[in-house]
């Protein structure tokens, strides 16, 4: 019998017996391990729906009656509000006040966006100066209406500097539409500039350093890093303040509403609905203009999402 027989008549060896399989879980246990995520989203989604979904609901619901704000008793009137809304053409002439606040968020934007690129490079006391940026954002809108009310006053603080440089003024900057609505809108880029600053330099800084020094090896000097590095990197983000900018343009409320309470032609759709619901006790109308301010805000947003799409931007 040859080498290779006794080889192949030698018997094989069983193999190594698998390890044991593990018992599934019990079915309470696996439905209890699929629900506890939804356990931690009980709270917030009970007071999304409590504070804005629902009063959302009951918005839409009163725009189709004649409430007044205080009467238990609802009747119903159909889309006679929103015929009423559409035949006033007063009613939306206030969205031209709009166009002062919308021409103040791109000075507001063009100003953050310059702060962020240059405070995100290394120079002198940019904390400080990050500091004094962001600091009038939390400032409570109600205290910056009453502190630039005085600021605006005839005798006020701006105649006393303009004064000080040989500057004599005696006109009354809330007393014209026209100086009225350039003053508020100055007051709304100042608040709101470092909400801006904040989110183009968090954007600005999450770009990775590498590329900077890649640039400077190329030659590249500041004005090329921000065109070609800069301005592609924070792309969604200037998109997302760009969304913000104009839908709180179009909802402008507080500082107008504290400083000139809607007089001297600087009223806002907002000021005009609370001013139906509270002052006139017509809810139902105020309902129905609150549900188109709504309406036109979405679909502006949904415009600028088509018109410049949020597409993922890689800068490698």
């Amino acid at each position: 019998m040859t080498d290779t027989t006794r080889k192949a008549a030698r018997p094989v060896s069983p193999a190594a017996p698998a390890g044991p399989v593990p018992a599934p879980a019990p079915r309470g246990a696996r439905l209890w391990r699929r629900g506890t995520p939804w356990l931690f989203l009980i709270a917030p989604l009970a007071l999304l729906i409590a504070f804005t979904y629902a009063p959302i609901v009951n918005m839409v619901a009163y725009s189709f009656t004649d409430w007044d704000g205080v009467s238990p008793e609802l009747r119903y009137t159909g889309a006679g509000n929103y015929a009423e809304l559409f035949t006033r053409p007063r009613l939306f002439e206030v969205f031209f006040v709009s166009g002062y606040y919308l021409l103040a968020s791109v000075v507001q934007i063009a100003a953050a966006l310059y702060f962020a690129t240059v405070l995100s490079f290394d120079v002198r006391f940019r904390n400080f100066f990050k500091g004094v940026l962001f600091f009038p954002y939390l400032i409570n809108g109600v205290a910056i209406g009453f502190v630039f009310l005085y600021f605006f006053q005839d005798g006020g603080t701006l105649d006393s500097v303009l004064r000080l440089f040989g500057q004599e003024s005696d006109r009354a900057w809330l007393g014209t539409p026209v100086s009225a609505n350039a003053s508020l809108a100055g007051v709304s880029v100042w608040r709101h500039l470092g909400l801006n600053f904040v989110l183009f330099l968090g954007a600005i800084q999450s770009i990775p350093g590498e590329l900077y020094e890649a640039a400077e090896l190329d030659g590249a000097n500041r004005w090329h890093q921000f065109r070609h590095i800069i301005a592609p990197g924070i792309r969604p983000v200037l998109s997302l303040s760009v969304i913000l900018s104009v839908s709180g343009s179009l909802s402008v409320f507080e500082i107008p509403y504290i400083m000139t309470g809607g007089a001297t032609g600087t009223e806002t759709f907002v000021i005009q609905t609370v001013k139906l619901a509270f002052q006139f006790n017509r809810t139902g109308l105020a309902s129905a203009a609150a549900v188109v301010l709504l309406l036109i805000v979405l679909a502006v947003t949904w415009l600028q999402r088509r018109l410049v799409p949020d597409d993922k931007v890689d800068l490698v």
